[in-house]
């Protein structure tokens, strides 16, 4: 409970005191952000799954986790559509290969294909199917209001973007694994999970285990030199 003096009003609008009840050292910043990089640096994306079931609440509290991200406005401008039903896992993903097939037989460029190669991707997408729970990242481009008018959101791409990351960071914490998957186009998400007109599938992600004996590719990433500069 709130102690009430811990409550102020700005321009009509509750605010609470914020209590950050945790804070390191020099020493246990440096210990924590080294550990969270390696850990963190463990994640891969994987695209062979265990059909081992994972429990519904943790798929809840993955997207209760997303959904601590900053947003435009705080409007949160995002719908998570998680989906363990086969015959609707089998539905999108005979609908996403379709569209994939599209893609790498018309729509990618050679150099897009080549640079894919390394990668080991194709048309073919069975984890669709294979993993237990597909999350569905919608965003909501506007808001609808109970007499079903527009109703503002803001920077809606960057938000839901930033809520991605928290999500993979959270799968990848729960001990579980998955990748980012995105057809294109992907209305046909919207179409068989039926969504509202103000909702456009932004990213699918297959959660599960990993399966049995996966490889991955030998790939490195960026040092902090090629990816930052600082001033100071």
């Amino acid at each position: 409970m709130i102690n009430p003096k811990d409550k102020i009003t700005i321009d009509n609008h509750e605010h609470v005191k914020y209590n950050q009840d945790f804070q390191y050292s020099v020493a246990e910043m440096i210990d924590r952000s080294t550990s969270f990089y390696h850990w963190l640096n463990k994640r891969r994306s994987i695209r062979v799954f265990s059909d081992q079931s994972i429990p519904k609440n943790v798929i809840e509290n993955l997207i209760l986790s997303a959904s601590t991200s900053p947003s435009g406005a705080h409007k949160q401008p995002w719908t998570f559509c998680a989906v363990s039903n086969k015959e609707l896992k089998a539905k999108i993903r005979i609908a996403a290969e379709a569209e994939e097939k599209k893609s790498y037989e018309s729509r990618m460029s050679e150099r897009w294909k080549e640079d894919l190669k390394s990668l080991g991707t194709d048309m073919y997408k069975p984890f669709l199917e294979t993993a237990p729970w597909l999350i569905i990242a919608f965003k909501k481009t506007y808001d609808l209001s109970e007499t079903n008018q527009k109703k503002n959101n803001y920077y809606v791409n960057e938000s839901i973007g930033i809520a991605c990351g928290m999500l993979i960071t959270a799968i990848h914490n729960a001990g579980l694994v998955t990748l980012t998957h995105t057809p294109s186009p992907m209305n046909f998400l919207a179409d068989l999970l039926n969504r509202p007109v103000n909702e456009k599938a932004f990213m699918l992600f297959p959660v599960g285990y990993a399966a049995a004996e996966v490889y991955v590719p030998d790939i490195k990433r960026k040092s902090i030199e090629e990816v930052s500069d600082f001033y100071e």
